[in-house]
């Protein structure tokens, strides 16, 4: 096995660990939503302390269910995730690309490259 490899298994086992652990734990048993968001627990905190608290604004859409805002809020992760994907691609093909130049300027005979030319010999490089 190698290193990347060991690293992204004890990486997959940790997530794994993260997910199962509160529940194995029974970590909010004691709500009565055990695993409500940020924003409700806040809500209920703020509610608590300030009972007469206005909110200094009011969201610009309200869904009309909770499944259409856990739709919504996956649209927005899968987006996101999406974004970050092709932004790490992008860089590893682009490193791909310099070490196969690299190795193509290093592997050819000396004097075999006529200036302007690809590595590879098939374009100018327009510099």
């Amino acid at each position: 096995m190698s290193r990347n490899a060991k690293i992204n298994a004890l990486l997959l086992l940790a997530v794994a660990v993260l997910a199962v652990l509160p529940l194995v734990l029974g970590l909010g048993d004691h709500k009565e939503e055990p695993f409500a968001g940020a924003d409700a627990e806040a809500e209920t905190a703020i509610t608590e302390i300030e009972p007469d608290y206005e909110p200094w604004f009011s969201p610009l859409y309200e869904p009309p269910s909770g499944e259409i805002e856990s739709a919504l809020f996956a649209v927005q992760a899968a987006i996101g995730a999406g974004v970050l994907a092709y932004y790490f691609g992008l860089r590893r093909g682009r490193r791909q690309g310099e070490e196969r130049a690299a190795a193509a300027l290093r592997d050819a005979p000396a004097g075999s490259l006529a200036a302007g030319t690809s590595p590879a010999g098939d374009a100018p490089t327009g510099d």
